[in-house]
């Protein structure tokens, strides 16, 4: 047996521990917050020896580091709808606005917010989490433009896009009170309608 073939098993249960510590981490984020994620409860759930843990992620810092990428990658992976799963005509926006209600209501969504909840007053995380949540703006940014076919040659269609991010960022950040879902729906409900109405005025009409 080559020394290839002999290493690929243990890169991949490597490979899959790692996995189990991150699912971990973003599970306890959006369950118990940043504060009450600690490294022995990581462990005790991802069914990890706190020795093997300990070798992988030093500290809690390295383990939330390597979440807070992992989470990222995994919230852009939410938006990357297909197109042609979206229904056509005036119902499409409202299912666009539903696919990032979803987003910003889902669990990935929870463990963000803890984590930027503890970039706060943590320089170091923070210094991790601010050029990644960037990331994560631009890349949502792209999606809505993609997903709602904008033109943002157009004047007042760029910011009527960041607004509906902004809305639904904030109907999201509501939710982690109470289940205000029949507001939520009702609320963009009533957006669908002004964006249909905004772009469809500001869009030329070789594209209408």
């Amino acid at each position: 047996m080559s020394q290839a073939t002999a290493r690929v098993p243990q890169e991949e249960r490597t490979r899959l521990m790692r996995a189990r510590l991150l699912e971990a981490t973003i599970d306890l984020l959006a369950e118990r917050g940043f504060a009450g994620t600690t490294s022995t409860l990581v462990s005790e759930r991802a069914g990890v020896s706190r020795g093997a843990q300990l070798h992988h992620f030093p500290t809690k810092n390295d383990l939330v580091v390597a979440a807070v990428e992992h989470v990222m990658a995994a919230r852009v992976g939410e938006l990357r709808v297909d197109t042609d799963s979206l229904p056509a005509g005036s119902a499409r926006t409202r299912a666009v606005l539903q696919v990032f209600a979803d987003h910003f209501t889902s669990p990935l969504f929870m463990a963000a917010l803890e984590l930027w909840v503890g970039a706060r007053t943590d320089p170091d995380l923070l210094a991790q989490v601010g050029p990644l949540e960037q990331q994560v703006g631009r890349d949502a940014h792209r999606a809505a433009v993609r997903l709602l076919a904008v033109d943002e040659s157009i004047p007042g269609n760029r910011e009527l896009v960041q607004a509906t991010l902004d809305l639904v960022r904030g109907l999201g950040l509501a939710s982690t009170i109470s289940d205000d879902t029949p507001r939520r729906d009702r609320i963009l409900d009533h957006w669908a309608e002004v964006l249909d109405r905004e772009l469809l005025r500001t869009t030329p009409k070789e594209n209408r």
